[in-house]
């Protein structure tokens, strides 16, 4: 049964699932929910609001929640040259993604733009299913939205008022600049502007915003773009199947991310992109965000004393502690004014609110000794109306433990985006700042430099994983990029010129035969070898992984094979 009221509608609450509800939700749960299957592994699952419990992890188990992601942003030729980009378009290779498909989940796209339409003033977008128009059909297997073929796209493109036809829009310009960057080609804004891979295909998810209980949970500041976990989860599927459906290879490129999760990329969608660049004539690239200066993580071992900052204004905002060991440390909450919880004792895991008499501050605290997908310790807590000034966090060493440990632990605020005011770590680590799901083990990682003198960009997340694997892999220039709404900046631009050259590889090896069985990981395999390394760094290194993506390096190296 269609499940498109379900999922449109703000009463129902969205599920990620392995197999069967959460015990506490099949034991009030009555009547009949409403539910999709993703793969083997994950199904959704809808149940009216009213009938479920409150919102919170101890009921729903935190993986089951969705997580919100935001956007990661904040083209000029030199960006391209400095990926060897436009030696590898030219001859005698002349590569420019031909025969591949480009796929761009994000606010959508402004196909209207000349920068998407081919020599004879044809659309090269193959298709485009958005989210949040529910008008028409959806895709073929899906339950909502609406999608819009290439021939729909022509006519629309042919008519007076293209939008009465196909209206989709793209207000934010976000999924458009992705878009163009990879894979523009247009004399457009004084500039010559071509994206790395300017004869690619193109393949759009314009992504719905997330519903407001969700929002209200993790409290996003108002205003601020916020996509579900689900909803992300859908879109990847329904690009990854364009394989089969063209008999093509796909890129997905993704310029979205979160704070929330353990950084080592075993959320749920973390894991079914694992699953997704594992097969063949695929590969997901996924910018690493752009928190690496925002002062949101914190990194020591216990015990220790945590100050965190809050500006004036700040209305709320989620906390997440992960790696702490619970069954050995407590938390003691201290606000501005000096008022403090009693030692929180979390071996038993619960949800628990604490409210204090001088101050009108409510926190609520959620706990689990083992996180289902990662196995890690958690706790998550919720500041709301939290006053101006120095909160402090004391983790200290639990009476009579017997057990043994460093102590180590990371915490992470939200991203940027959705803070409606400043808040940060007195003491701050610039490291482990790669936001989710860039740590997923085989999706391609890229962090961002200045394509213009090479140097850093310091907003550009770090890694390592938070299990200490390499993450990022590769750095691309992500600096006053010019696309097709004018220049951008962020990890998401840099991941989308990084896109555009993996489908220069992949119109190579896959399309004329080369080698035509690479997926992700073999493709990060034969970029590493023709990556830009530089004297004075030990690689790979936190911020530029295996070096800067250079695809001009990679064909040199395999000359030389």
């Amino acid at each position: 049964m269609p499940c498109k009221e379900e999922i449109l509608s703000n009463d129902y609450a969205d599920i990620i699932r392995d197999y069967m509800l959460p015990e506490s939700l099949r034991e009030q749960v009555t009547q009949p929910f409403c539910q999709r299957i993703l793969n083997e592994e994950f199904a959704f699952a809808y149940v009216k609001r009213s009938e479920a419990p409150p919102l919170s992890i101890g009921a729903y188990g935190y993986a089951s929640i969705p997580k919100l992601y935001g956007l990661m942003q904040t083209f000029r030729s030199e960006n391209l040259t400095a990926m060897g980009n436009l030696r590898i378009q030219g001859s005698p290779l002349s590569l420019q993604g031909q025969g591949v498909i480009l796929g761009f989940i994000d606010t959508g796209i402004r196909y209207q733009s000349e920068a998407f339409v081919d020599e004879q003033g044809n659309s090269r977008i193959l298709s485009i299913w958005d989210q949040t128009i529910q008008s028409g059909s959806p895709p073929e297997g899906f339950d909502y939205g609406t999608e819009y073929s290439r021939e729909e796209i022509n006519r629309a493109l042919r008519a007076e008022n293209p939008l009465e036809i196909v209206p989709t829009r793209d207000v934010d310009g976000h999924g458009t600049a992705m878009a163009s960057a990879a894979a523009g080609s247009v004399l457009d804004m004084g500039l010559t502007l071509r994206g790395a891979a300017p004869r690619a295909d193109i393949a759009v998810v314009k992504l719905k915003e997330a519903k407001r209980y969700l929002r209200d949970y993790y409290l996003i500041a108002e205003g601020a773009a916020a996509y579900q976990e689900n909803d992300i989860m859908e879109a990847v599927k329904y690009l990854e199947q364009m394989a089969i459906v063209f008999q093509r290879p796909v890129v997905i490129v993704l310029g979205l991310g979160t704070n929330l999760g353990n950084h080592a990329g075993e959320s749920p969608l973390g894991s079914y992109l694992n699953s997704v660049a594992s097969k063949r004539s695929r590969a997901i690239v996924v910018c690493g965000g752009n928190e690496g200066d925002k002062r949101h993580h914190f990194e020591n071992t216990a015990p220790r004393q945590v100050e965190i900052r809050v500006s004036e204004g700040v209305t709320g905002f989620c906390m997440e502690m992960w790696n702490s060991s619970l069954d050995s440390y407590t938390l003691t909450i201290q606000t501005p004014g000096g008022e403090r919880t009693a030692a929180i004792d979390f071996r038993s895991g619960y949800d628990r609110p604490f409210s204090f008499v001088f101050d009108r501050t409510v926190i609520e605290a959620s706990a689990i000794l083992a996180e289902r997908t990662s196995g890690d310790e958690l706790v998550f807590l919720r500041f709301q109306n939290p006053t101006q000034g120095i909160w402090r966090i004391i983790v200290s060493q639990r009476e009579n433990t017997r057990i043994s440990t460093t102590g180590l632990f990371h915490m992470w605020l939200p991203i940027t985006q959705f803070l409606d005011g400043e808040v940060d770590f007195l003491e701050p680590s610039p490291d482990v700042t790669l936001t989710e799901p860039s740590n997923a083990e085989n999706v391609i990682t890229i962090s961002a430099y200045n394509g213009l003198n090479g140097n850093w960009a310091p907003e550009s997340g770090r890694g390592f994983a938070g299990d200490n694997r390499i993450k990022p892999e590769f750095a691309a220039p992500g600096v006053q990029v010019s696309t097709a709404v004018g220049e951008r900046s962020g990890s998401s631009m840099a991941a989308a010129l990084a896109a555009g050259c993996i489908a220069q590889f992949m119109e190579w090896a896959i399309v004329e035969g080369n080698a035509p069985l690479v997926e992700t990981r073999l493709i990060k395999s034969y970029f590493i070898r023709g990556a830009l390394r530089e004297e004075g760094i030990m690689y790979p290194d936190n911020r530029w992984g295996y070096g800067k993506l250079n695809i001009s390096g990679t064909f040199e190296t395999l000359a030389r094979l």
